[in-house]
């Protein structure tokens, strides 16, 4: 398992890249005056970085996480707190998500997101029976959940919180808890990404603009109607790779949340059909793993990080698609983003290693 696993993560990455290349030609050459930049950045800082943790982390026992999932936890959150320091903290698209070290920056929030799979594994892997028990498990659960979504909201940042209830909710079901007690969560936590969005004018248009798109088409519903144009102009094949002309300026975000856009106007429909059987049979490897797992504590930690990249690919090809709000979360493997990616290669190096013990 754990060798199928290890090639079809290969094999994302270097399709994704591939992708990339061709998403990014436009942008590049505006910004920087090269047309290689994002994909060369994207290998050197994102996927090089990330392979070594992922090898890293295959050869660490996954045992070893559960002792100091609390502490990674711990760190995350101040991380999530500093972006809110004035000369740390970046203010871009309307969010403040970002840390600039001078050195670098990166996005605190895909870290939290592995250190929430981490600290949930090892704590719903000990509650067995006292789920039953709203005081000894969903209320301390909340507790937790309501201090992480208070960051996220303050941020703001309502497309990292959604995709967070979503693994936390996934993770309280698989780990025994009630059906009920898992839907008043994620409820809850629906109702408040509504809520805020509802009070911000930009981001109600967001959401209604998948029920008409056609109704501001050159204000809220660009984004959505030439990510249209783009997918039907591909057709079953596409106008070949490279060929792209919606990413000439008519496409917003060609190398982040639109790259699915970008991916099928050149390969066509053969071409998204194909990226959603990598991610399906990544997710079957990983449902198997998590199926197979010596303990409580592997299979939550896999289940986690099955989560995280099915539902973020999912969220990403919905609002290309207009079968979902767009909320500007990028497409795993794919689109350009180098905390993101050695995040994600992090955890699934530990996916790998719960794989070898299974």
């Amino acid at each position: 398992m754990a060798k199928r696993l290890f090639w079809l993560i290969l094999l994302l990455l270097g399709f994704g890249l591939i992708v990339l290349s061709s998403a990014s030609v436009v942008q590049a050459t505006k910004q920087f005056g090269v047309s290689d930049y994002y994909w060369k950045h994207q290998l050197l800082y994102g996927i090089l970085p990330g392979v070594v943790l992922l090898l890293l982390f295959r050869r660490i026992d996954y045992r070893r996480w559960r002792p100091v999932a609390l502490p990674l936890l711990f760190a995350a959150l101040t991380l999530m707190v500093l972006v809110f320091v004035p000369s740390l903290g970046i203010h871009l698209k309307g969010a403040t998500s970002w840390l600039n070290f001078s050195v670098f920056t990166f996005q605190p929030a895909e870290v939290l997101k592995l250190a929430l799979i981490v600290y949930l594994a090892a704590w719903l892997g000990e509650r067995g029976d006292r789920f039953k028990n709203w005081q000894l498990g969903l209320l301390p659960f909340s507790l937790v959940m309501g201090f992480v979504a208070l960051l996220l909201l303050l941020q703001p940042d309502l497309g990292t919180l959604g995709i967070v209830a979503i693994i936390a909710a996934g993770m309280y079901f698989i780990a025994g808890a009630p059906l009920k007690q898992a839907g008043i969560v994620l409820a809850v936590l629906v109702v408040l990404i509504v809520g805020v969005a509802a009070v911000s004018p930009m981001r109600w248009r967001r959401i209604t603009t998948m029920f008409n798109p056609m109704a501001d088409a050159r204000g809220s519903g660009w984004q959505l109607n030439q990510s249209l144009i783009a997918i039907g102009s591909g057709g079953i094949w596409g106008v070949g790779f490279g060929q792209s002309t919606q990413k000439f300026g008519f496409l917003p975000e060609p190398i982040g949340d639109s790259i699915f856009a970008v991916l099928t106007e050149e390969l066509g429909w053969a071409g998204g059909m194909f990226t959603i059987v990598l991610f399906s049979a990544l997710a079957t490897l990983m449902i198997t793993i998590a199926r197979r797992a010596r303990d409580g504590f592997g299979a939550l930690l896999t289940s986690g990080m099955c989560l995280w990249i099915m539902t973020q690919a999912l969220v990403n090809m919905a609002a290309v698609t207009g079968v979902g709000p767009l909320t500007g979360i990028p497409l795993p493997f794919i689109s350009y983003g180098g905390t993101s990616m050695v995040a994600m290669l992090a955890g699934l190096g530990v996916v790998l290693n719960v794989a070898e013990y299974s």
